[in-house]
């Protein structure tokens, strides 16, 4: 039987009106991975702000925001990133940076500006690669990825599928897990306080989840074995996820505006520094 193409993005869970919930999952991973290499040697700040700017924008335009996330992205990075920033200017050699104005001074060690604006920079390159991950994290899904990989990339399905059940691993053991301490509450077992009662706790947890999961492999190896997975060189898919003109038109125009970016970073301050 051959697969049929269906558009897995046309499903209703994917809000109106979001174009990112409609492309190909490796789409929204080649558009960004240049800018994420070219941040790997960058040394200013207003490269990389500029393309957590681009970032930011794309991500509201074309994603639909939980209140978690909207807080992670608009309260917890910039929190996130004034910290690393000092704690990365209290690793810079003083001597290095001494030139620049004091900013304080406490016993023989001297901070100045410019050990500041060095763990700015690095922060905000951080900051940078996260946020361009999450235009693709957001809105695409581990088996979508896994399919578009197959699909276009080529990769073989047996490390493909695999690497999925491993994937799908992890909520089945975290649906465990609570079962497992609901059924400690039940039987009184979770009784105490303190740290000697919690790692009583965990390691009472720790059998049950472990043939729990040696039981979960078992069933999933004999799935595959019933299904002939590694029989033959290809499979057919259920669901094809194919890369249309679309998907070409977002990642040649992430392309264009992050060269016009950069170029605009390289023209206002000294930009690109390629490391020694």
């Amino acid at each position: 039987m051959s697969a049929t193409t269906i558009d897995p993005y046309a499903s209703s869970t994917a809000p109106a009106g979001r174009f990112l919930y409609r492309l190909n999952p490796l789409a929204k991973l080649g558009a960004p991975l240049p800018v994420m290499i070219l941040l790997a040697f960058t040394r200013d700040p207003v490269t990389p702000a500029l393309f957590i700017a681009l970032a930011v924008v794309v991500i509201l335009v074309g994603a639909s925001l939980t209140r978690t996330v909207a807080l992670l992205l608009f309260v917890a990075l910039p929190l996130i990133v004034t910290i690393m920033s000092f704690s990365f200017g209290l690793w810079t050699d003083p001597s290095r940076v001494d030139q620049s104005v004091l900013l304080f001074q406490v016993g023989d060690y001297r901070f100045f500006l410019g050990a500041l604006l060095v763990g700015l920079a690095t922060a905000l390159r951080l900051a940078a690669l996260l946020v361009l991950a999450c235009i693709g994290g957001l809105t695409s899904t581990g088996p979508e990825f896994v399919r578009a990989m197959i699909q276009q990339l080529h990769v073989p399905y047996r490390i493909g599928y695999t690497a999925l059940a491993a994937y799908r691993f992890v909520p089945r053991f975290g649906h465990e897990l609570e079962v497992i301490r609901s059924a400690h509450r039940v039987r009184g077992m979770a009784e105490g306080r303190g740290p000697i009662a919690a790692v009583r706790r965990a390691a009472g947890t720790v059998v049950p989840l472990l043939a729990g999961a040696i039981r979960h492999a078992e069933r999933v190896a004999l799935a595959m074995d019933s299904r002939a997975f590694g029989a033959h060189p290809q499979r057919t898919e259920r669901t094809r996820i194919p890369f249309r003109t679309r998907d070409w038109c977002f990642m040649v125009a992430f392309w264009l505006v992050s060269a016009a970016l950069l170029w605009w970073s390289l023209s206002a301050g000294p930009g690109l520094v390629i490391r020694n």
